[in-house]
């Protein structure tokens, strides 16, 4: 019997190990890099999302608060009459937004136009039963002169609201001011004013826009606020987005800013006229 012939066994050679090797790392580093891609872009996906969905909250917010500035309705509104009424309508209606000085007891509350690109203050007057702050001021339902601050501080948009008839010192405070957070991640919050020609003429229109340090020369020539023009620039919370490229963004009448790349950045403005103002200015020529 022919003794059976074993073929001696073989295995890979160095160069197959090699071009093997190769092309597992050249497989891995694909599917590391679609993994990191794609961890990349749902990051961003979702800082999109978050400002997106503040920006579309905020917005809605302040216009809705800002759509009454100005009013002060004597005959449908409920008002307190603990004080002359009248004269507090005509105030109101002459002094939509404030500017230091406008009130006896807190004479440095007032709108801002804010130097080196910080955010600006605005304080506005309005007729209502409640202030920003959902406080009624021991009014019960009444409503009465109501003044609310937005302002930002640190990156927190906030509003402070106060009695008017306190700042104007017509009544002693029983009720004290609240402050509430509307909206956190606020890299800037600026604003312009939209003012009418003079109100013997004018049909209540804005025929200019200025910042917050002109209206008191304008209210002398007998020019009125009756619009508001406002950008807010969110920012995401997450702080790994990691853009490419660091963009620039400018906010009405600022300088663009540069800002990082970690973050997701986008501005939400809106130009709102003041219905009040209008019908206001309009009943006055």
């Amino acid at each position: 019997m022919n003794a059976r012939r074993h073929r001696p066994q073989q295995g890979f050679s160095l160069v197959e190990l090699m071009i093997t090797l190769t092309l597992g790392l050249v497989i891995s580093g694909a599917i590391i890099q679609v993994l990191v891609s794609s961890s990349v872009t749902n990051k961003l996906n979702q800082a999109v999302a978050q400002v997106q969905e503040s920006g579309r909250f905020i917005m809605a917010r302040l216009s809705a608060e800002f759509y009454e500035v100005g009013r002060y309705d004597q005959i449908v509104a409920d008002v307190d009459t603990s004080v002359d009424i009248v004269a507090e309508a005509a105030y109101v209606e002459n002094h939509p937004i404030a500017v230091a000085g406008d009130f006896a007891t807190n004479a440095t509350l007032g709108s801002i136009q804010t130097s080196s690109g910080g955010s600006d203050k605005l304080v506005v007057s309005l007729l209502s039963d409640e202030d920003c702050t959902g406080n009624q001021h021991g009014y019960g339902g009444l409503e009465f002169h109501v003044v609310n601050h937005y302002f930002v501080s640190g990156s927190t948009l906030k509003c402070t609201g106060y009695d008017g008839r306190v700042l104007r010192g017509l009544k002693v405070q029983t009720v004290s001011p609240l402050t509430v957070t509307l909206l956190d991640n606020v890299e800037s919050f600026q604003v312009q004013f939209g003012v009418s020609s003079s109100i013997t003429n004018s049909q209540g229109q804005a025929v200019s826009y200025v910042t917050a340090d002109e209206i008191e020369d304008l209210r002398a020539l007998n020019q009125q606020v009756v619009s508001l023009r406002w950008a807010l620039m969110l920012k995401s919370y997450q702080n790994e987005v990691r853009q490419t490229q660091s963009q620039k963004y400018a906010l009405l009448n600022e300088a663009s800013k540069t800002m990082d790349t970690a973050h997701y950045y986008q501005v939400f403005s809106k130009t709102l006229a003041l219905r009040n103002m209008k019908n206001f200015v309009r009943s006055s020529r």
